[in-house]
């Protein structure tokens, strides 16, 4: 199994969102080390689910990935928003994951605590200049932020 750190705004797909609909296609993604790193995700990874772009961005919850990497289908639609007129059926460009939703954390894990932590100096997260929607965690950084999140 491998664990993994999924960043979405709330305004746009929220934890409250995917408990909704309790299974979610994980779109949208337009970057392709981002991409190639949903291509490796497999069903019952684990993940962390992610607030960005929020007044306190940080961990919210956790999700199971349901389906491991796929053709992202927004990228053949002319009326999506991430529709891409160089992709193709037999060469699509973009992936696509299914998220299942596991827990919602009581508060935030934020980012500002997540960078004091010396345990968590060489997540990607918390490195100056990251940007990216998702992430490797190692299983010692998974163990440490879980705990954090779980503590009352």
């Amino acid at each position: 199994m491998a664990y993994w750190l999924m960043k979405s705004e709330p305004s746009v797909f929220g934890i409250d969102h995917l408990i909704g609909r309790k299974v979610a296609l994980w779109d949208g993604v337009r970057n392709y080390q981002a991409r190639n790193f949903l291509r490796q995700m497999q069903k019952g990874d684990m993940a962390f689910f992610y607030h960005s772009n929020c007044d306190v961005p940080g961990i919210v919850g956790l999700m199971r990935i349901a389906k491991g990497g796929y053709a992202d289908p927004t990228q053949f639609d002319p009326e999506h928003k991430y529709f891409d007129p160089k992709s193709t059926a037999d060469n699509p460009r973009w992936t696509g994951v299914d998220v299942e939703f596991v827990e919602k954390f009581n508060g935030t894990l934020s980012l500002t605590e997540l960078k004091t932590l010396p345990e968590l100096a060489e997540l990607a997260l918390v490195r100056k200049g990251n940007r990216l929607s998702l992430m490797p965690v190692s299983e010692e950084q998974w163990r440490v932020m879980l705990g954090l999140c779980k503590r009352g």
